[in-house]
Parts: C-alpha cells; structure tokens; sequence
C-alpha cells in the first residue's frame, strides 16, 4: 500500500490555501481552550443559582471537572497530530510550529465543531466501537466491489476505485487491503490532517485513547456515559505492496476532472454534501470508464439544504433516480431502508437511525451500431 497525499489544488489559490491551512492548524491547538471556555460558562450558570440548588447539584459540579479531564485528554493528541502536518501536502511550513509571535492566524467560526467531529469520526472509522456503523455502512460497498470485480475475470491491482469524500480513509483503506487499487478523496483539512497520522504513523493497535462524546451534554442518562472512551487505531494499518492506496486533498468536482478513468466509484454518506446533486452524479459518469459502476450508500440529509447564502436543491430520491437515469446510468440494484447509523453514543437516550438507500449503478459500453452494454467483461 502507498500512503501518498497529495494536494490537487491549482496554483492560483495556494497563497488562499495556506492561509485557510494555517486557521485549521489554529483552531486545533484552540480547541482545549475554547471547550473550558463552554464549561466555565456552565460553571458561571451554577454559580449563579440559590444556595440550596448549588448544594442539590454536587454531583453535577464534580461531573463538570470530569469533563475536563477527558477534554485534556483528547488536547494531548492534538500535538501529536499537527507535528506531521506542517509539511503535509507540500505546504511547505517547516516541521516546526509556523506561528510566530507577530502571526495573527483567525480561528475558524465554527472550528471547535469541526475539531469534535474529529474525534467522533476516530471512533467510527478506527475504533472497535465503531465496528457495527461501519458492518451497517462499509461492508456492503466492499462486498459489491468485490462481486462486481471477481478474481476469476479481474487483476484485482489493475481495478482502480474512487471512494470521494473518504473522510479518514477507513472505507478507501479497506478496499485496497482486498488488493485493488484505490484512491481517497477528502476536501475536509480537519478530516486529512487526522487520517496522515492515522494511515501513516501509528504503530500499534489502540494506542491512544480518546472521549469522542465528552461534548454531548444532553440525553445522558449518566456522567459516565457521556464519558465513555475509545480506543484507536483498531487495526495497524500497515502496508501491503500487492495494492495501491493513496488519498487526494481538494474538492471532487474540481480535483477530478478526467474523463473514462475509474472502473468504480463508491460513495458512502457523500452525495447530499453537494449542494446541487446533478453535478455529482453527472462528474460520476463522466469519470468512469464504460462499463464502470458507481457503488453507493448512504442518505439524502442535503447539507446546504438550511445554510444561509447557499443555492441547494433537495430531490426526493425518486427524482434523484430519473436524474441518474437521465445523464445515462443504467441502475442495476437498488435498495430501500438499509438501516445505518452515523457516529452515535450508543449509551445515549437519543439514537439517530437512517433508513439510507443503496444503489449500484453502470455506465454503459456503447458499441458502433448504437447497441449499449450494461457490463464490464
């Protein structure tokens, strides 16, 4: 396996790069700050309260410096990310901090949620804990790639699969530890700075240990279970040369570009994150070879559906499948209600479940007198 990030933005916004890079870097090491902050202002509430309710609510304050205390834990791993990442993607920032005393760097607006997201994404992607979202999720992509590309008709290493918005790499990592060759795209900088470390650097199974729902403070039936802790990475993600792994930072409508490239493309809870889905389905056409399949799963939650200043639109899946029709995907399977969950306490008193679709759908061969093939031999 070859870890090899590489950065697929152009020349013209790498000064613009830089210094968003440099504001996620910022907000990172913000981040212990920024969650004390959140609880002295809890504190500040409880202070302010009769006497008699400060006196009922011991227990609460003595939880409150728990809390600290998994949130330091979590700060300790910080450092040790970002101290592989100031040269990551050729930024070429020096292996020491780039902030100097006169460095005014801005922290993101809404960094500290991203930087949580982190720690929730370690847990689903590179825990044991996680193991059931990604049987639910992952399992069923890596199954048809597999029976979409047998042995008996494929080199495995010669199939090149694209698995866009990878978030850490778990999915695009477990494809190619079955051999073929897969890529991992991420626009995320918080997800990429955290998966370098993960795919690239940890040398043992559970070697750190983090609280990923130390921020959910509602809808626990106990201080301990929003103190749960995990373990990461679950498995040492070690090299296997027989396959090719590599992941790319950049957004996908801009990164991939190449027409009749990829034999597959597999999505995992990635196509509601465009703000116009046509696009999408339209790049995944256009960059699979004919014959290719594009593999996916996952809900239609729109994530630009409420932000203000955004043009989304919101197709029921049904249209969603004339539209996947329409641009010339031929829909081979197509299934309704898979359970799947998404980075869930599975102590707490709320449960997020989506019935999520999924579908396989192939590009196909056309041939000289008009005929189409709808598969790949």
């Amino acid at each position: 396996m070859e870890n090899m990030y590489s950065n697929k933005i152009s020349g013209d916004k790498v000064a613009e790069e830089r210094k968003y890079f440099l504001s996620v870097l910022k907000t990172f090491l913000d981040y212990k700050e920024q969650s004390f902050l959140r609880i002295k202002n809890k504190e500040y509430c409880l202070s302010s309260l009769p006497c008699h309710h400060q006196k009922w609510l011991t227990q609460y304050n003595e939880d409150l410096e728990k809390y600290k205390k998994c949130i330091e834990k979590n700060a300790e791993l910080i450092p040790i990310f970002l101290q592989n990442s100031y040269n990551i993607f050729e930024n070429g920032l020096g292996s020491d901090s780039p902030f100097s005393s006169d460095t005014k760097v801005p922290v993101l607006s809404e960094g500290l949620e991203k930087v949580q997201s982190v720690f929730k994404q370690l847990m689903r992607d590179w825990s044991s804990v996680g193991a059931s979202e990604r049987q639910q999720c992952y399992t069923p992509i890596i199954e048809e790639v597999e029976h979409q590309f047998p042995d008996d008709k494929f080199i495995r290493s010669e199939v090149n699969v694209l698995v866009p918005g990878a978030g850490l790499g778990r999915l695009a990592f477990e494809i190619a530890h079955r051999g073929f060759s897969c890529q991992g795209n991420e626009f995320n900088l918080f997800m990429l700075i955290a998966s370098f470390y993960v795919l690239n650097l940890c040398k043992k199974v559970d070697e750190f240990e983090i609280y990923p729902w130390i921020h959910q403070y509602c809808n626990n039936l106990s201080a301990e279970h929003q103190t749960l802790s995990v373990r990461f990475p679950d498995v040492c993600p070690t090299p296997i040369p027989e396959s090719k792994f590599s992941m790319t930072a950049g957004d996908f409508v801009e990164v991939y570009t190449e027409p009749n490239e990829w034999n597959c493309v597999a999505t995992c809870f990635f196509i509601d994150c465009a703000p116009n889905v046509v696009h999408f389905v339209e790049l995944i056409y256009h960059i699979l070879k004919p014959g290719g399949v594009w593999i996916n799963l996952g809900p239609l939650l729109y994530h630009y559906s409420d932000a203000k200043n955004e043009k989304s639109i919101e197709p029921s899946f049904e249209v969603l499948c004339e539209v996947i029709s329409r641009v010339g995907f031929v829909m081979e399977k197509k299934k309704i209600g898979v359970k799947t969950r998404y980075c869930q306490n599975p102590m707490s008193m709320l449960q997020y479940e989506y019935d999520s679709v999924f579908f396989v759908c192939r590009k196909p061969v056309i041939i000289s007198n008009g005929d189409l093939i709808t598969t790949s031999d």
